[in-house]
């Protein structure tokens, strides 16, 4: 069966790209390559990687994307691009030609302003991102997740893939705003979810019965073709570690998904990322 990590980072200190890594975030605070990772994903059944963004610069981009170039495992990259800059329209044009890239990230979650994907001046910029057939990766909160549902309501055209199931409060038990949101979110059928990241919400409840609880409610609200697998590597060290987390997966999909499990794990992320318009 087919495995298709659909969300994955890496990074290289040194570049500079990234101003919230700090010395406090011990298992993260270092160099991630694939290689890195590899010997977990190939033996989880992984056959190729979505690189994600993890800074808001250019250079870093192009360092994901060069990558993508060099290495076949590398399905594509989910990038960033300047919403705010005076060329932002034509920067988005221009990663668009490389159909290496297969969406943009803008980081919202790190915003002071929660509604600022929501600014007039950067909906001709997310029309242009439909048009050339690019994902938005949802990089939000579960306090984020109503902003979503009206960025899916301005832009039907737009696929928007929800980044870590919305990151539910997993830990404090406090989900039931969470449960309401993303069930709005999920009537809006330019809407999709990946299954990552869960464990970094858990704090000690990472039981099969806990993840079960937000693996379900995912299901219900998106079904089985909207919804994708992901690692959130090496971000997921803060929690577990791949092997564990794709048992875990498999698991938790066996269980909500028997009779779709090709979906979530490769066929919904190769549907929504890999077949691309606009190129």
């Amino acid at each position: 069966m087919e495995r298709i990590d659909s969300h994955m980072h890496v990074w290289r200190l040194a570049r500079g790209d990234y101003d919230w890594m700090t010395p406090d975030l011990g298992a993260i605070y270092r160099d991630f390559e694939i290689d890195d990772a590899w010997p977990a994903a190939r033996a989880a059944g992984v056959s190729s990687v979505i690189l994600v963004q993890a800074a808001a610069t250019a250079a870093e981009t192009d360092y994901l994307l060069s990558l993508a170039e060099a290495d076949a495992r590398v399905a594509g990259v989910v990038g960033w691009v300047d919403f705010e800059a005076a060329g932002a329209a034509a920067e988005i044009a221009r990663r668009a030609a490389d159909p290496r890239m297969l969406g943009l990230r803008p980081m919202i979650a790190d915003l002071p302003d929660p509604e600022w994907i929501l600014r007039p001046a950067f909906s001709p910029l997310l029309e242009a991102m439909a048009g050339h057939g690019l994902v938005f990766d949802g990089h939000a909160r579960a306090d984020l997740i109503p902003v979503m549902s009206r960025l899916a309501d301005r832009h039907p055209a737009l696929q928007i893939v929800l980044n870590h199931g919305g990151k539910p409060q997993i830990a404090t038990g406090n989900l039931a705003t969470w449960r309401a949101d993303l069930a709005a979110l999920a009537q809006r059928p330019n809407v999709a979810c990946k299954l990552s990241g869960l464990l970094t919400e858990a704090g000690v409840r990472t039981s099969d019965d806990a993840l079960g609880e937000i693996a379900a409610h995912i299901r219900d609200c998106f079904g089985p073709s909207r919804v994708m697998w992901g690692s959130d590597w090496p971000v997921l060290n803060l929690a577990g570690d791949y092997a564990g987390w794709a048992t875990q997966s498999a698991r938790l999909i066996n269980r909500f998904f028997p009779e779709h499990q090709r979906a979530v794990w490769a066929g919904n992320a190769r549907r929504i990322y890999l077949n691309r318009s606009g190129a």
